[in-house]
């Protein structure tokens, strides 16, 4: 039996497998992207595929802390076009 890859989301602590949540990565150059391969070269941070997690992440500036960047809104906005 394979094993099933998981991680936590940064908002809510929870423990889910890969696929089910965006991984955003801060890569050398200091440039924050959405990493839909999971390989991505950087610090990674998890949030679960879910409306009021991105919001809270969003409001909250979570995601600054955690990758040590300013995280641009946009991204923000194309997890939630990705979940629609």
């Amino acid at each position: 039996m394979k094993k099933i890859p998981m991680r936590s989301c940064v908002i809510t602590k929870e423990k889910c497998e890969k696929k089910e949540l965006f991984r955003i990565v801060r890569t050398p150059e200091k440039s924050v992207i959405l990493d839909e391969t999971g390989k991505a070269n950087g610090r990674g941070a998890y949030l679960k595929k879910d409306k009021e997690v991105i919001n809270k992440a969003k409001s909250s500036k979570i995601l600054d802390k955690v990758l040590e960047t300013q995280v641009p809104d946009e991204l923000y906005d194309e997890l939630l076009e990705k979940i629609n």
